[in-house]
């Protein structure tokens, strides 16, 4: 663990909320993880190779994607993540 780890939250958001860090799962056993492609330049290519490692190791995987990357996610895909996701990687690149 790292004690003096900073997030930083990428939201325009006029005052600071304050998150908790969660606690990543022991393994992923059992876990479903959720990459996100919020259509940024090449970020599908490193979500492609993370889906066939994972798919390797028997991991489920959840494939998701915003419309735009300009825009915040929409409603319906936020919905899915929390509905069908233990852990989420979002793809960002450029």
């Amino acid at each position: 663990m790292i004690d003096n780890l900073v997030l930083l939250d990428p939201t325009p958001e006029r005052r600071r909320a304050m998150r908790g860090r969660t606690e990543p799962p022991p393994s992923l056993d059992g876990v479903t993880v959720g990459l996100v492609d919020i259509r940024k330049h090449q970020g599908d290519k490193v979500l492609d190779r993370l889906e066939a490692l994972f798919g390797e190791r028997g991991v489920e995987v959840e494939r998701l994607a915003k419309p735009t990357y300009t825009k915040p996610a929409p409603d319906d895909v936020i919905d899915r993540i929390a509905a069908r996701c233990d852990v989420v990687v979002e793809g960002l690149a450029d």
